[in-house]
């Protein structure tokens, strides 16, 4: 079974994409460069859209029982 959906994949490809022409802004409003920071801002926007994505990772420290 694929973890993630086929609608997850192409919000993330949308996001490199912005990423290349250089349209892509962070929260902060600054201009994304890096591809792992594009990546996580397209799978945030498919969680937003409760697409079918995996939960963010979290450290052992923050995890709440």
């Amino acid at each position: 079974m694929a973890r993630y959906s086929k609608a997850s994949h192409k919000s993330v490809k949308t996001a490199m994409e912005k990423r290349k022409k250089g349209t892509l802004k962070s929260g902060s409003g600054k201009k994304v460069t890096s591809k792992k920071q594009a990546i996580a801002i397209g799978l945030s926007e498919a969680r937003k859209q409760d697409k079918r994505v995996p939960p963010k990772k979290t450290s052992k420290k923050t995890r709440t029982k």
